[in-house]
């Protein structure tokens, strides 16, 4: 069982889920809470079940069978590998889609400025670049004020540079917001410079539940760091020189 007992109710209750897709289990009784505030990074092979453990707890996950106990709160968004930027609508348009116009704008302006986008309000999405786009994404994401926030593989699309610097971003506005964070990555780097915590899946079960205890900001270069990317490598089924796999 991957979970963290607090005082408080955790923002993200899961008991014994399952999710099957015709005769394929996907997820196989997995349990799982994530504290107020606690970023977990979710790694796993291509075709683990990442993604559909993300739609579960977005409750986008309508077409698959299943079965257990989800509680999730109701202020949640997501964020996709793709930006899905409204073509037709202006960035602060992108941003405040769903809010009251008045009250919208104030705050649009204001999540624009903390992606480092104040004064691009007026910009149409093909005159952004990729990072920009997904700076958008962010924005609109962390706009209302979610408690938790889902983030699916946000950076894979995007360059090694524009990468390193949306870390540094995301990390600063969680921070900030103090949302839940699940984020579903295949980097491991990426896990353990922006999580508290790291899970494995593997074949429907969590077969890691790792606290990481390094400072902010993290470096790479630091023993430990490599320590913890070494046993993550592991669980995944890569094999570390030095190291017999798990």
């Amino acid at each position: 069982m991957a979970s963290h007992s607090g005082q408080l109710k955790p923002t993200v209750h899961v008991v014994n889920l399952v999710r099957s897709f015709a005769a394929k289990t996907v997820l196989d009784g997995v349990d799982l809470d994530i504290e107020e505030g606690e970023f977990v990074a979710l790694l796993g092979k291509s075709g683990s079940g990442k993604s559909t453990f993300l739609r579960a707890l977005a409750g986008l996950d309508h077409e698959v069978e299943g079965t257990g106990l989800l509680e999730t709160p109701k202020r949640l968004s997501v964020v996709f590998q793709d930006a899905r930027l409204l073509p037709w609508r202006t960035v602060i348009q992108n941003v405040t889609l769903g809010l009251p116009y008045d009250a919208g704008q104030e705050a649009g302006r204001k999540a624009l400025a903390e992606v480092g986008l104040e004064g691009r309000e007026t910009a149409w999405p093909n005159q952004l670049s990729g990072g920009e786009q997904q700076r958008v994404a962010l924005a609109r994401s962390l706009v209302r004020e979610p408690a938790l926030l889902l983030a699916d593989e946000p950076f894979g699309a995007l360059d090694a540079l524009t990468r390193l610097k949306m870390h540094d971003l995301l990390r600063d506005l969680c921070a900030r917001h103090r949302p839940a964070v699940l984020l579903v990555t295949h980097d491991v780097d990426e896990a353990i410079s922006l999580a508290d915590r790291i899970l494995v899946l593997h074949e429907g079960h969590f077969v890691e539940d790792l606290r990481i205890d390094l400072a902010a900001p993290r470096d790479h270069s630091d023993p430990h760091f490599s320590e913890i990317r070494t046993q993550l490598l592991n669980r995944l089924g890569v094999n570390v020189p030095g190291r017999r796999a798990a």
